[in-house]
């Protein structure tokens, strides 16, 4: 917004014209109400990955169909389509090594296997994240130490390394919500302590951080291809790394322990002994739907950042407003706008009113505050002498409230907008509009 000159009287805006009448006409016995009829407008953001299904994804689970080769390895056909998608997702990330998985759950258990987190070991996770980063610790048998989240909503630097002890072997750094973690610091406390980053990119795959994609700067990046997600199979996940033993690692824990020549090719030869694994094999049914979407990626990303551009720039200079901190701004790819009130009170009154005008506003979604979950506090794992709480630190460490305060205090404070791919100039202009009329008449 320009200010005016010195020597001019001050002009408003049209966005704080109109804010400022929503005051003087809607404040009506100490609430708000709406002074126009509903919008028409369709504000229902929908999914990311599934507004570009085509015929690219058509004629490439039609070949699928049409060889008879659903299984990745062989069949009637030249069963290619896997392997052709981790080709090309290598390549985009920037790395040398990818692997398709069944999901971004599996990616990780595949990530913990490859670092040889076990017994014994800690592995710091965001207080907010979604499940899968607290259970493939669990299933590790390590034991999961939550590092408070900041107004990047994601890992605070600054706890994580008050968390780290000499038994911590490993740190998820999570991109969250479309946006990415401040990676400079939370790298330099991890190689200065000797620790794995794992970077869980599954809700933001497409995003960067100064320049290089997610994914590719720590040791092991992961990725989710639900439907929640950009790119989407509606099931799929996929690993990347540069360490060619951690690939391998990886490979063998997703195939049974085993080692095919494809992967030997691509790292120069075996260097692992055989080992317990699981089965976590990406279809080539999944691969086809991957390999179409991948080209498509980019402008996903671009159409989410220019509707989630123009909010935030609708927005930004409102009286008092403090929007999500971005360690990145130009790598975030727009997933939602999010903006910051003073308390809880505050965001669920200003919720009601959003939505009253059709506005896609909640509280964050799409993770859980995994310290306050009843499972996590009661340290319940699949067998009740699970190892991962039957050391002295296991049965030491506390969950609940108490291990998360900053996170809980900034999850009360926090509206999320969901941002549509497919969103017309009027609709944002109808959610920047909103947002202003909402704000100014809660004062």
């Amino acid at each position: 917004m320009n200010s005016p000159r010195p020597d001019s009287p001050a002009r408003l805006t049209r966005r704080e014209f109109v804010a400022g009448a929503l005051v003087s006409s809607s404040l009506v016995g100490g609430g708000l109400r709406a002074t126009a009829a509903e919008s028409p407008l369709n504000t229902d953001p929908g999914f990311v990955g599934p507004a570009y299904f085509d015929d690219a994804e058509r004629r490439a689970l039609l070949e699928v169909c049409e060889t008879a080769s659903p299984f990745r390895y062989w069949g009637p056909g030249q069963p290619r389509k896997v392997q052709g998608f981790e080709e090309a997702f290598a390549q985009y990330m920037g790395t040398k090594f990818a692997l398709g998985v069944t999901s971004g759950t599996a990616a990780l258990d595949c990530a913990m296997a490859a670092l040889g987190i076990g017994p014994g070991d800690d592995v710091i996770v965001p207080a907010y994240t979604w499940w899968s980063d607290y259970t493939c610790v669990v299933h590790s048998a390590a034991l999961p130490v939550f590092a408070e989240i900041d107004r990047s909503l994601t890992l605070d630097p600054e706890d994580l390394a008050r968390k780290i002890t000499p038994r911590t072997k490993a740190v998820i750094a999570v991109h969250l919500l479309g946006g990415p973690c401040d990676m400079d610091p939370i790298l330099a406390i991890a190689r200065g302590r000797n620790l794995a980053v794992v970077e869980d990119c599954a809700q933001c795959v497409g995003g960067s951080y100064k320049g290089r994609k997610l994914g590719s700067l720590g040791d092991i990046g992961i990725y989710s291809f639900q439907i929640n997600k950009t790119i989407t199979s509606g099931e799929g996940g996929a690993l990347v790394t540069n360490d060619p033993r951690l690939y391998e690692r990886a490979v063998r824990f997703h195939d049974m322990g085993g080692y095919r020549p494809l992967f030997e090719q691509r790292t120069g030869g075996a260097r692992e002994p055989v080992f317990a694994g699981e089965n976590f094999r990406m279809s080539e049914l999944t691969g086809a739907v991957l390999g179409a979407q991948l080209p498509k990626l980019e402008r996903m990303v671009a159409d989410l950042r220019r509707h989630a551009g123009a909010i935030y720039a609708g927005i930004r200079d409102l009286p008092g407003i403090r929007l999500r901190q971005q360690p990145d701004p130009a790598g975030d790819i727009g997933h939602s706008a999010f903006f910051e009130v003073r308390d809880k009170t505050t965001r669920d009154r200003c919720l009601t009113e959003l939505r009253r005008r059709s506005v896609p506003a909640s509280t964050l979604v799409g993770s859980v505050l995994l310290p306050v979950e009843e499972a996590v506090m009661a340290k319940r794992a699949r067998h009740p002498a699970w190892p991962s709480f039957q050391t002295a630190e296991g049965r030491t460490i506390q969950y609940g409230p108490a291990a998360c305060p900053q996170t809980l205090e900034i999850f009360d404070r926090f509206v999320q907008i969901r941002v549509g791919p497919k969103f017309t100039e009027r609709v944002d202009q109808h959610l920047v509009d909103s947002i202003c009329q909402v704000w100014a008449a809660l004062g």
